[in-house]
């Protein structure tokens, strides 16, 4: 990465980082609802995702689906189709193969109308602590962003993302205010579905 580059990225970081700062307390609900509208193409979905299919020229095949708890969707004429950790994209190649046999050539679309699944959490000193629903993957910085930003007590260098591994938690520390002044910048990582952000 160029020096150029570095510089353009650590500015976004800690401009970022100031806007957490200063900004109000009703900011985060503003801005959980715009979010949930902006769903990534590469967004793979999970567990109570609403996603509606359409299959071109028939009504009887354009529906909207949940997927169950198991992962899993049912379609007519298919059966149950893998939807967990799969992008919108894999589930209509995946549907297109399955209908050949019924309809030759079909024309299948797939839509995320709702994501449920995407949710953290951010507790502790923030303005609005609680769960939120994200229709894009998110960086910690932007989760305190959605949660108010930090209150004025609040330990910007000891706050910690709680994740869970196939059942054993971690802790992954982040240090704000190193953050903020453009170190350690690698710090701010992707949130998982489930993640807790704990500012003490």
């Amino acid at each position: 990465m160029s020096r150029s580059v570095r510089s353009m990225v650590k500015g976004v970081l800690m401009a970022t980082a100031v806007a957490i700062a200063a900004m109000p307390a009703y900011a985060g609900d503003a801005m959980t609802v715009g979010l949930v509208s902006q769903v990534e193409p590469g967004y793979r979905l999970g567990a109570e995702d609403i996603i509606l299919v359409s299959v071109w020229k028939d009504e009887q095949l354009t529906r909207e689906v949940v997927v169950r708890p198991d992962g899993m969707f049912s379609f007519p004429l298919v059966g149950d189709i893998q939807a967990e950790d799969r992008t919108v994209e894999d589930i209509r190649a995946d549907l297109v193969k399955r209908l050949t046999k019924y309809i030759p050539n079909a024309n299948v679309s797939v839509a995320v109308t709702k994501v449920i699944s995407y949710k953290v959490y951010v507790v502790g000193r923030v303005n609005k602590p609680g769960e939120y629903l994200i229709g894009h993957y998110t960086d910690v910085l932007q989760a305190l962003s959605l949660a108010g930003g930090l209150t004025p007590f609040a330990a910007e260098n000891d706050i910690k993302v709680l994740r869970r591994v196939r059942g054993e938690q971690h802790a992954i520390p982040f240090r704000y205010g190193d953050v903020r002044k453009g170190r350690d910048l690698e710090q701010n990582i992707m949130l998982q579905r489930g993640d807790v952000v704990m500012v003490p």
